[in-house]
């Protein structure tokens, strides 16, 4: 039987002659797919070709009879990514590219997380974050109501925005684009927010790395940019005002600049 991969498509860069073009990997967070990104592909495809990803059993993706940990999703992107790459993660999808990092160091050649923390439930020496029971109360409602947990953890996502009402509405309508997700993976896709601790992983990454968070999130508090900023070794944080967990919706021509005034800091385009 053929074997399962990720729904993928690659950009061709519009800025720079694509055939000497840098590709760049795009990864979303928990229950959307790749169209989140549509706001900040073109600013991208100035210097990049770039490749969406849909996570397995979201979005167009089908769904490999497998345990949804966070290892099998590093392992099915770095199966479809370029042989090098850059890589940008928001949320659950930032810990996708860390664990990708950390797994094939070799292979990237950066990484950019958004509103993503090593770890994303408190525990002990990390105080920033977000309570083990809330994310267990989504996960209990999960249960019982799987599509208007969904909805409500979109809400989650955008409280705090100065454009809370219109991010909540496009959240939404990227949702049921493709269709909802496969209870399974979002269900693993909980237990990989509630269980995955990368900060042992962060020290260890030789590449640039960039980690940014908004300012009035309420999932990955502003709060743990400087325990961040403490774990990474070559690299930066950069906090977005007036944004929640979805800054390059909420503020994509702020957050492109932002993303590029890194590149440029450490030479990774001209």
């Amino acid at each position: 039987m053929p074997k399962l991969i990720p729904f993928h498509n690659t950009y061709k860069a519009t800025g720079v002659d694509d055939a000497q073009a840098e590709d760049i990997v795009l990864i979303h967070g928990w229950g959307l797919h790749a169209i989140v990104f549509d706001d900040i592909v073109p600013a991208l495809l100035a210097h990049f070709r770039v490749t969406v990803v849909d996570l397995p059993g979201m979005g167009q993706s089908p769904l490999p009879n497998a345990d949804y940990t966070l290892d099998f999703l590093a392992d099915q992107v770095l199966d479809i990514m370029p042989e090098k790459a850059h890589l940008l993660g928001w949320s659950l999808g930032g810990l996708v590219a860390l664990a990708m990092a950390g797994k094939a160091p070799q292979r990237v050649q950066s990484v950019v997380t958004v509103a993503t923390s090593p770890r994303f439930t408190t525990g002990p020496g990390w105080e920033a974050a977000m309570k083990p029971e809330i994310l267990a109360k989504f996960a209990e409602m999960f249960d019982e109501d799987q599509e208007g947990t969904l909805v409500r953890f979109l809400a989650l996502n955008c409280k705090g925005s100065a454009a809370m009402r219109e991010d909540t509405a496009r959240l939404k309508e990227i949702l049921y684009f493709c269709g909802l997700p496969a209870p399974r993976a979002l269900r693993g896709g909980l237990d990989i927010l509630r269980d995955a601790d990368l900060r042992d992983v962060l020290p260890g990454l030789p590449m640039p790395v960039l980690m940014m968070f908004g300012e009035n999130d309420h999932i990955v508090p502003a709060a743990a940019m400087a325990d961040s900023a403490a774990l990474i070794r070559n690299g930066t944080t950069a906090l977005i005002e007036q944004v929640a967990h979805v800054p390059f919706l909420s503020a994509p021509e702020t957050f492109s600049r932002a993303v590029y005034d890194f590149y440029r800091e450490h030479r990774l385009v001209g």
